[in-house]
């Protein structure tokens, strides 16, 4: 028997889905009623406000999908119930680069990843580096830009 991969997530992220979910839910009968008016002009085959309706029409159902099927397998994750003294989900990690000059990113799930926020997946290519890692650590991580070298300075779980 197959096992379901958890997905996981903060509890923050587990929200944004929701809300983008109970949007989604709530633009269907939209579609629905764009789908009825194109098909009252007339001619199917070429009714452009048709095509595009039956078009967003799939996007959000496979939207929904996708989204019910992350929710199903979130494993919610609150890092301030975490300790220890290595990088593990939901930890904020404050690194020094070559310069010494410090950067702090937190290890969060896929959907909830923004770099320019200080937010990495832990599947990221810097993520799966730092996961399991201590303080005063090396670490190297080979990105599209060359090998980067980091020290781990500070875990926080906040």
């Amino acid at each position: 028997m197959a096992t379901v991969e958890k997905l996981p997530m903060l509890a923050e992220g587990n929200q944004k889905l929701n809300d983008e979910l109970k949007r989604l839910k709530a633009e269907r009968p939209l579609i629905v009623d764009a789908i009825e008016e194109a098909r009252a002009h007339g001619d199917l085959s070429e009714n452009a406000e048709y095509h595009a309706a039956k078009e967003r029409q799939g996007q959000i159902e496979a939207s929904i999908a996708d989204i019910e099927d992350k929710l199903s397998r979130a494993q919610i994750i609150d890092p301030t119930e975490l300790s220890g003294d290595k990088i593990v989900f939901g930890a904020t990690v404050t690194l020094l680069d070559e310069d010494d000059k410090p950067i702090r990113y937190q290890i969060v799930g896929q959907t909830e990843a923004d770099a320019r926020t200080g937010r990495i997946s832990y599947n990221s290519p810097l993520g799966r580096a730092l996961i399991g890692r201590k303080v005063d650590e090396e670490v190297e991580v080979s990105v599209p830009a060359g090998d980067r070298y980091y020290l781990v300075s500070r875990i926080e779980f906040i």
